[in-house]
């Protein structure tokens, strides 16, 4: 381990999200990868985000960034996924893999990834918690957190029995602000009230904030006509107290642009700005759009291999925005060779992985009567 490390507090306010890297064909994009972690990197940003399952994400980052930046420039957060692995040994493999994807001897920011209420009890079974201490105790990982997709009750019970950790990863952004299902209020004042910094996933909410409704759009237009959407989401996130970084999944130089155009002199919302967010907020309640984020978490295990996501996104083109006829024409295109909405068996493994808790095969069954009538 050589060189000083980054501290917890200085990372910078956005952070860079890997999971949606930019694609060439199939494969990801690593001269554009190269190009978008340079200027992050130069803007004065440290903070990189990966995690184990995300495919060709960490191998991706040790071509663009540890290979080709001194270790002290930036920090690096991963993740172990429990409910991947069949043993205790196969969990605490995917700590090594990662080092070794990655190029590195350690690891800024290691996360408990993806913790939900079907899923807590099996990081206790495969001592993970010990195991993360451990690892930072040998100077193997800087600083211990976990990311969390569930509600309140369990993230207090989770803080209290393991007061250890140093952040959490919660989702929040303006549209889940209130919402049940995601508490994003919730969670915050929670992780707050522990004094547990937080790293904040989803601001934009997988991209859906930053393409919003058009009376939402026009509002955020009126007040602020450079400002794109996607900066009022994630600049709503910043804007909290005790916020480490936001994390943001750039897909481009276009969307890296973008964010550290606002970022970069970063200005939490103004009272008026805020008052806009909230009539936002109101009329995102209104709205009946399916909340998938594209994860694609649920589409992993699906015996059918149904395109979940992208079914729902264009059920939300059809609800959202009310492209009926070319709605319909993606459906049949993107159904022409691959599954229906209709094919589900409603086995309730997506169900069981949704990070959103999504009532899935609900929402498929209304897709099938809507695009396959």
């Amino acid at each position: 381990m050589s060189g000083k490390h980054i501290d917890i507090k200085n990372t910078g306010k956005l952070g860079f999200g890997l999971m949606r890297l930019p694609k060439k064909l199939l494969a990801i994009d690593i001269e554009q990868t190269k190009k978008m972690v340079d200027m992050f990197l130069e803007a004065g940003f440290t903070y990189f985000d990966t995690a184990h399952i995300y495919p060709g994400s960490e191998d991706a980052a040790r071509q663009a960034l540890t290979e080709r930046h001194p270790r002290n420039s930036y920090t690096i957060a991963t993740k172990l996924f429990v409910q991947t692995a069949l043993t205790e040994n196969a969990a605490k493999k995917q700590f090594y893999t990662s080092l070794k994807r990655m190029g590195t001897d350690y690891i800024d920011y290691y996360l408990l990834h993806c913790i939900m209420d079907n899923n807590y009890k099996k990081y206790d079974k495969f001592n993970i918690w010990e195991f993360a201490a451990e690892q930072k105790k040998l100077g193997n990982i800087r600083y211990v957190g976990f990311s969390f997709h569930s509600g309140p009750e369990l993230l207090d019970k989770l803080l209290t029995e393991h007061p250890e950790v140093d952040f959490v990863q919660l989702q929040i952004n303006y549209a889940d602000w209130e919402n049940p299902r995601v508490a994003s209020r919730a969670n915050y004042e929670t992780a707050r009230r522990h004094g547990k910094k937080i790293v904040v996933m989803e601001p934009v909410k997988g991209g859906t904030l930053a393409s919003p409704q058009k009376e939402i759009r026009e509002m955020f237009s009126e007040y602020a006509p450079d400002s794109s959407p996607a900066s009022w989401a994630i600049r709503f996130a910043a804007s909290l107290d005790g916020i480490l970084t936001v994390l943001s999944g750039m897909s481009n130089i276009e969307q890296m642009e973008d964010n550290l155009s606002y970022m970069k002199k970063f200005k939490p919302l103004s009272p008026e700005e805020q008052e806009i967010i909230h009539k936002a907020q109101k009329i995102l309640g209104k709205s009946k759009t399916i909340p998938c984020t594209a994860c694609r978490y649920c589409t992993k295990g699906c015996p059918k291999q149904i395109d979940i996501p992208d079914i729902f996104a264009v059920m939300n083109k059809r609800i959202g925005s009310g492209q009926l006829e070319q709605s319909q024409e993606d459906y049949r295109k993107l159904t022409l060779d691959g599954a229906k909405a209709s094919d589900c068996i409603c086995c309730g493994q997506c169900e069981r992985a949704c990070p959103q808790h999504i009532e899935i095969t609900a929402k498929l069954k209304e897709c099938a009567e809507v695009f396959e009538k």
